[in-house]
């Protein structure tokens, strides 16, 4: 069989392989460059060259087992971490979203304001000698036309017939469309302006109803400016994503796009107070939240594998019981709590005979926070503990108690110190996860308690990470730029605190 999968056969199959590879992704390119998605267009082409240089030729033989995983990495780690810090630098937020291109053509679209007298018409779609048309009913004065993009026909009311509410559905040369036509023509004729009186056009509002409306804003390529018909003032490109008036900087066009800012969304975390004082407040909390967490997961599951590392009846039974938190899924642990933490109905208040507001006060809402992360993370700490208290030389304990040691000292001057060094990088990994704990804060209380009257974004519980969200996708003014500013700020804070922990503990040293 071996021997069958190798010389020619086996080149056969890895050409069939590669080439129906290529052929997905190809396909995947000639979607994304139609989509103007430029750049994954090109890593997915650059994909389909390295993957035939190097499974077809004999370029690199190490190369075969990597390229895998250095494609991976490169699409779902580096392209999002570099993507993130592109987008920070860009003015990218609820009403600066889209391109300039499709900025234009939506400022335009909305340019126009309806007659001041409010006329309105019954129309019916269709097609007039073979263009886009509509028939016009005006009953109020019993007349009728036919309205097309360039002419207005009137039409003699002996010559129309119409409905039971007297608004016309055919007219000579005029075809209205059928109802399957009418499914896909909102596209094309919602976008049309059929001619009225002078400046004056019908705009549709759906597909039986038009208003008169006339054109307000007009955009001039020549100068990269939009013209307000009316007043004669004109709008320029500020530079920050928005078309403005140059003696008045608030007043911009909407919407607006995508504009580089550079450094701004950076230099607003420390200069701007709305942004820089709750996010000061969040971080002390980020950094009590994970502190704390660590420190009583760690306490709570140390002392339960001491405590079990000594020959009692029915040890089993117990570490079977104490794992059951880890093994059973966060999501429902927390949902769970959260009810428990009720204020009318949770089972806490109802054990203890009080009646505390858990998520409405501040202080108890950290303190369940703390609580349920407490009991959702000690199984881990228990584990690891037990193991490495297993790894730990039973010779060194025998001599210090040989020597005089109690059990304090034995636990303070050489459990405790080996512990430690076994299991700091398990420490340090524990602090960054829990430094971007999303899910706790987002299931358990949402963030809050938060003053919303006051338009606060940031609750008493949020932590970095559900802060950021808020700020990208939590509120009416979704701010992404800002929002991916904040993420490599925290990227950059997590991984100097971890790297630096690392250090102290020497564990590096150990693989040099």
């Amino acid at each position: 069989m071996m021997y069958f999968l190798r010389g020619k056969v086996a080149f056969t199959l890895k050409i069939i392989v590669i080439s129906l590879i290529s052929a997905i992704l190809l396909m995947l390119t000639q979607s994304a460059f139609a989509q103007r998605e430029y750049v994954i267009a090109a890593f997915l082409g650059l994909t389909v060259l390295v993957l035939a240089l190097t499974y077809l030729t004999k370029i690199s033989i190490p190369l075969k087992f990597f390229i895998p995983g250095i494609l991976l990495l490169t699409a779902f780690v580096i392209g999002p971490i570099l993507y993130t810090v592109t987008m920070s630098g860009f003015n990218y937020k609820t009403g600066n979203i889209i391109s300039k291109e499709e900025a234009i053509l939506q400022i335009k679209a909305r340019g126009i304001e309806a007659d001041p007298s409010g006329i309105s018409f019954d129309i019916k779609l269709g097609r007039f000698d073979g263009t886009e048309a509509i028939l016009v009913s005006d009953i109020a004065n019993l007349k009728y036309f036919i309205s097309t993009t360039s002419s207005r026909v009137a039409i003699d009311p002996r010559e129309v017939t119409l409905n039971e509410y007297g608004v016309a559905i055919s007219a000579p040369n005029f075809k209205a469309l059928t109802d399957s036509e009418l499914a896909n023509a909102d596209k094309s004729y919602s976008k049309r302006h059929f001619i009225y009186e002078g400046e004056y056009f019908i705009a549709l509002e759906g597909f039986e109803a038009g208003v008169v409306s006339r054109q307000v804003l007009e955009y001039v390529p020549s100068t990269d400016q939009f013209k307000n018909l009316v007043n004669g003032k004109l709008y320029s490109d500020n530079g920050r994503g928005n078309y403005s008036l140059p003696s008045d900087a608030t007043a911009i066009l909407e919407p607006g796009w995508r504009a580089p800012i550079w450094f701004e969304n950076y230099s607003k975390i420390f200069t701007d107070p709305r942004v820089r004082e709750p996010l000061v407040r969040v971080f002390i909390w980020t950094i009590v939240f994970a502190t704390a967490t660590v420190l009583t997961t760690f306490a709570l599951g140390l002392l339960l594998a001491l405590a079990l590392n000594k020959p009692i009846r029915g040890r089993r039974i117990y570490r079977s019981i104490l794992v059951l938190p880890y093994a059973m899924p966060s999501v429902m642990s927390i949902l769970i709590w959260g009810g428990m933490f009720n204020t009318e109905f949770g089972a806490i208040n109802a054990l203890f005979g009080t009646d505390i507001a858990w998520f409405s006060d501040p202080n108890f809402a950290r303190l369940a926070v703390i609580l349920v992360n407490l009991w959702l993370g000690f199984p881990y700490f228990y584990l690891i503990s037990s193991g490495s208290l297993q790894a730990i030389p039973s010779e060194l304990l025998e001599a210090a108690a040989i020597d005089g040691a109690n059990s304090r000292q034995i636990f303070r001057k050489i459990t405790l110190p080996l512990l430690l060094q076994i299991l700091s990088p398990l420490l340090i990994a524990s602090f960054a996860f829990n430094f971007n704990n999303f899910n706790l804060i987002f299931l358990l209380t949402g963030g809050g308690p938060r003053n919303e009257l006051d338009g606060e974004i940031a609750g008493a519980t949020d932590i970095l990470i559900s802060y950021t969200y808020k700020i990208a996708f939590g509120s009416s003014t979704q701010d992404l730029g800002l929002a991916s500013a904040i993420s490599l700020i925290i990227f950059i804070l997590v991984a100097s605190i971890s790297l630096y922990g690392l250090r102290k503990s020497k564990v590096l040293e150990s693989f040099s």
